[in-house]
């Protein structure tokens, strides 16, 4: 791939057979000649954070090389979010598959449909802590990943996810 930009994505779901649909999800997103996966972080199983009560998440973090365009990778996301039977009714609600673009390359908008970098990451420990066990020097608008995730207040309710 050339001119391609490097984007972490965070991928969450607590609806369903959440690892195997986390675990199709990467599959699908990389599916396209366009994206190519660089990193794959481990499973987390975290509370929810905001909306009605709901079961328990189970998150990741990957990182891509892609030369889609920022909106075409929000387009991209979407469709897989779709094939997974994604319903958006009710906001931070339960859902079979969430991808939202935390990262895309050094890249920051705004505008009435895709902000990047995510407006709420640097506070998520569920998106922060897989991902500095990913990637150790990662940063976040400047900011290791690392001292960003032990500052989150959601760090607590975070567990490693092990496969029964």
């Amino acid at each position: 791939m050339t001119g391609t930009v490097r984007s972490v994505l965070a991928l969450g779901s607590n609806l369903g057979v959440s690892s195997e649909t986390l675990s199709l999800a990467v599959a699908d997103i990389v599916d396209s000649p366009r994206v190519r996966l660089r990193a794959v972080s481990p499973v987390v199983r975290t509370a929810p954070v905001g909306g009605p009560e709901q079961p328990d998440y189970l998150n990741m973090v990957i990182e891509i090389d892609t030369d889609l365009r920022p909106h075409e990778l929000l387009a991209h996301c979407q469709q897989v979010e779709n094939k997974h039977l994604r319903q958006r009714g009710v906001r931070w609600g339960p859902r079979t598959l969430d991808i939202d673009i935390i990262t895309y390359g050094e890249l920051v908008c705004a505008d009435e449909k895709l902000t990047i970098p995510h407006p709420r990451a640097a506070e998520r420990a569920f998106v922060l802590q897989p991902w500095a066990w990913m990637d150790v020097t990662a940063t976040l608008a400047g900011r290791p990943v690392t001292e960003l995730a032990a500052a989150a207040e959601d760090l607590q309710s975070l567990q490693p996810f092990e496969e029964v």
